[in-house]
């Protein structure tokens, strides 16, 4: 499959919210509507404004058919270490099995490889056991206990 890894573009947002509200977490967090709620559009001004950021996906023949985001962070442990986190995976469910998410982490893995990082991280909610399985395949060891604390509005 020819499909090319690049830089999300403002076009592609409601294309990237698609593809996060294409399961049953992503539907109950994400709002698909016509037009597209504008803080979409500022959070992804945020992201590309920041050198620390990368908003990617995955194009072939013009349709948007995965992403990723790529953030690189500097921290005081391991001597002023950086380490990059991935976020927000997600391949077109049409076309799993063909390479698409592994190639984007293999992109994320590298870039964070060329940013010095000493590590890349990411997080997957427990009830996504195949996605478990797949961060496995690719390397990825569940070595610590992620927490998290949710903020009602």
């Amino acid at each position: 499959m020819d499909f090319k890894i690049r830089k999300a573009l403002p076009e592609d947002v409601p294309h990237i919210v698609r593809l996060l509200a294409d399961d049953e977490l992503g539907e109950t967090r994400e709002k698909l509507s016509d037009p597209l709620a504008p803080e979409y559009y500022a959070a992804f001004d945020a992201i590309n404004n920041d050198r620390n950021s990368y908003l990617m996906v995955a194009e072939l023949n013009g349709k948007i058919i995965g992403t990723l985001q790529l953030t690189l962070i500097t921290y005081l442990t391991y001597c002023g270490g950086r380490r990059g986190l991935i976020e927000g995976v997600r391949t077109d469910k049409t076309l799993r099995g063909h390479g698409i998410g592994t190639t984007m982490v293999k992109w994320a893995i590298e870039k964070s490889q060329e940013a010095g990082c000493h590590l890349v991280q990411l997080t997957t909610d427990k009830k996504r056991s195949d996605a478990l399985a797949f961060y496995e395949g690719l390397g990825f060891i569940a070595s610590h206990e992620g927490l998290k604390l949710h903020f009602t509005p």
